[in-house]
């Protein structure tokens, strides 16, 4: 049997969240094309049993913080590389490699490293070559592997050399878990995806997510949220003209929480203003970071 934490870490937008996807086959990350989607160290579980059970941890892209809330993000990173025992350094193929050399660099890893090029579909196999080849030179890691994590190309070559590199033990967590945190963790996540789709740049980025309410009854589950906002302007653009975007955000939200809780549910959406919520450590702590 082996057993491991295998953590993966990269600049905002790489396809980190996109990875952890698909090599669970689960969707456990919300994904958006905007950076800094993911605020949360997120843990799934891959396990065959007697085999393997892969403890995979998605992690904040790497930032220089401006706020608390980013600092509360890069204390998740940090704790990632403290307890891993393969990491996994995915950069995006088609962007420049000096900034990604430097700072994979600068995480002084003491653990078997794999580098994975993503988005590899839009490059010619040649230039893929080339680009292994100035990586190579950069630093010492046990592979690297180009992969489309979007279209699920080259990760089963990925999947079996982090089986190789995987330290013997018994697993974690039952074969039939597929992550330490609470389902409402994932409610909250499903809404603020939603927000990042249908606002613009401004909007994500200043909003939180807090369940106040997750009652199970016999017909249905009824969800009370609230959407935590800088300012009463966002505010007004959160709930739209009549309460047209919030209507529309229930809405996608509500489907795909259904989805996720196989199960109805009732979904009251509730947007408050509370200032500077992003460099407050109360409210940090309040909204779970």
């Amino acid at each position: 049997m082996k057993s491991g934490f295998v953590n993966i870490f990269g600049k905002p937008n790489a396809g980190k969240s996109t990875l952890l996807n698909a090599l669970v086959g689960e969707k456990m990350a919300i994904v958006s094309s905007k950076v800094q989607t993911t605020r949360h160290r997120i843990k799934a579980f891959l396990t065959k049993p007697d085999e393997y059970q892969i403890i995979f941890s998605d992690t904040p892209g790497i930032i220089e913080p401006k706020y608390k809330l980013h600092e509360h993000m890069m204390q998740s990173v940090k704790s990632a590389l403290e307890d891993a025992d393969i990491a996994l350094l995915i950069a995006d193929a088609a962007k420049d490699a000096s900034e990604n050399i430097e700072l994979f660099k600068g995480l002084r890893l003491k653990v078997p490293a794999i580098l994975i090029l993503n988005k590899s579909d839009k490059l010619s196999r040649d230039k893929i070559e080339e680009l292994k080849k100035v990586y190579d030179q950069s630093s010492s890691y046990k592979k690297i592997i180009a992969v489309s994590a979007l279209k699920q190309e080259n990760l089963d070559e990925l999947l079996s050399t982090i089986i190789e590199l995987l330290p013997e033990g018994e697993a974690f967590y039952s074969e039939d878990e597929l992550t330490d945190l609470p389902t409402k963790f994932f409610v909250s996540e499903i809404i603020r995806e939603k927000i990042y789709g249908l606002f613009g740049e401004e909007i994500p980025y200043q909003t939180a997510v807090l369940i106040n309410e997750f009652k199970e009854k016999d017909t249905l589950i009824k969800i009370q949220a609230d959407i935590i906002v800088h300012r009463e302007s966002q505010k007004a653009i959160l709930l739209g003209e009549g309460g047209k975007m919030i209507k529309q955000l229930g809405t996608q939200s509500r489907i795909d929480i259904e989805k996720f809780l196989d199960h109805k549910i009732f979904l009251q959406l509730f947007v408050k203003v509370k200032p500077k919520w992003r460099d407050n450590d109360l409210r940090l702590r309040e909204y779970g970071y």
